[in-house]
């Protein structure tokens, strides 16, 4: 059977905030078309992990590498990651006053494609795919024409989030709890999303508590990150492990 080669690949990172390391040492490897699920406590470092790696200058990596493709992703600008292929969704998405989402979308969209040879998208054809993707997610048509995510709930603000990922088709995305604050459709559309972008090569390495949402996607690989390490790595049984004893059991019987 033939493989798809690594989007992303990680090699024995560490990473400081402020001075104090959260990350110890991570290794990881995201193929094209795959879904990697990474796990861990409050406080294990998973958010730190996809910051860096989008180049948020407070992460400071302090050893080890971290490729896009053939690229050396750490050696990349924030803008050039993302001109690249890299997405990143956040867990608590900001809102931007005065910018309205159809412009900084298609700004964005139209950055990326210029980076891979492509001719932009005018007004008009980004209007109507936008309209197309932001009805697939459940997200109201007039939302478009809003500041970005000023006066959104959480739930719209994640679905906006997501509207940005149909639209760029990034090579990876890294989803941070993208399910958090989300209702049962919000959801549902999230699997559909991930499962259709996936058919287009893009990987996924996605944050997640939720044992519904993670079955739904159906990962190639779950990790288990731990005091700033990958302590596990399996499949669902490993999912459904942490949900029945939670984290610490699984800390506890490491150090057994």
């Amino acid at each position: 059977m033939h493989s798809h080669p690594p989007v992303l690949q990680v090699q024995d990172l560490r990473v400081a905030v402020a001075g104090r390391t959260v990350l110890q040492s991570v290794s990881l490897q995201v193929n094209a078309g795959a879904v990697v699920v990474l796990m861990g406590a409050n406080g294990s470092g998973k958010s730190t992990l996809g910051l860096a790696l989008a180049g948020h200058p407070r992460y400071e990596v302090t050893r080890g590498q971290a490729s896009l493709g053939d690229e050396d992703l750490l050696a990349m600008s924030v803008e050039a990651r993302a001109r690249a292929g890299l997405f990143l969704s956040f867990q608590a998405p900001p809102d931007i006053p005065g910018v309205k989402n159809n412009l900084f979308v298609r700004t964005a969209v139209n950055a990326v494609r210029q980076a891979r040879g492509e001719a932009p998208l005018d007004a008009f054809d980004f209007l109507g795919e936008a309209r197309a993707a932001a009805r697939r997610l459940g997200l109201p048509e007039a939302m478009l024409n809003r500041p970005v995510n000023e006066g959104f709930s959480g739930g719209e603000r994640k679905r906006n989030e997501l509207l940005q990922l149909a639209m760029l088709r990034p090579r990876i995305a890294i989803l941070d709890e993208i399910d958090s604050g989300m209702d049962v459709d919000g959801v549902r559309a999230t699997v559909e999303l991930v499962a259709a972008l996936r058919a287009q090569g893009t990987g996924f390495l996605v944050v997640s508590h939720y044992q519904q949402l993670i079955e739904s996607l159906a990962p190639d690989a779950v990790l288990r990150l731990d005091a700033g390490r990958i302590a596990q790595s399996g499949g669902l049984e490993l999912v459904q492990d942490i949900a029945r004893t939670g984290y610490a059991p699984a800390r506890q019987a490491l150090e057994a």
